[in-house]
């Protein structure tokens, strides 16, 4: 699978008041995701073995178990997969209930969950096109993503 994408220099950002309600946890090796994705930067492991990415990004290769894993970018577009909207949310999330969650498949063959974000007068559909962004709160990023608002 080739993984040479066209990516933009940064992904689109929302900017949100307060904290994020379950903020992701950290580890030496997430830290490059994370403090990439707060410059906008969309990217996850790569084995250097096999070539197979991995997401959530990991420091061994689970398709070939090497130990060699760098960087590399992912796509920032997809088609929705699937999506539901949770209603009724665990606690530490339910002043946001309401919100849509979905399956996002990446053209670079990457699956992913993740929160969705509304677009005023379009529906989520199976197959919609789809692009990340980052949801950029006070005390730090996260991704989501929204039906493509440009071609």
């Amino acid at each position: 699978m080739s993984h040479d994408v066209t990516i933009p220099a940064a992904l689109p950002y929302i900017n949100l008041l307060g904290k994020r309600a379950y903020p992701p946890r950290l580890s030496e090796f997430t830290q490059h995701f994370w403090n990439g994705l707060r410059q906008g930067v969309w990217q996850t492991s790569c084995c250097q073995d096999c070539k197979r990415q991995t997401f959530p990004p990991k420091p061994l290769c689970p398709h070939c178990w090497s130990p060699n894993v760098g960087w590399s970018a992912l796509s920032p577009r997809g088609l929705l997969y699937s999506w539901t909207r949770i209603h009724a949310a665990p606690a530490v999330f339910t002043a946001e209930a309401p919100y849509p969650v979905g399956i996002v498949d990446l053209d670079t063959g990457i699956r992913i969950a993740c929160r969705l974000v509304d677009v005023p007068g379009q529906a989520f559909i199976p197959d919609m096109p789809m692009e990340m962004l980052v949801l950029q709160y006070e005390d730090g990023p996260l991704f989501a993503a929204r039906p493509c608002l440009a071609p």
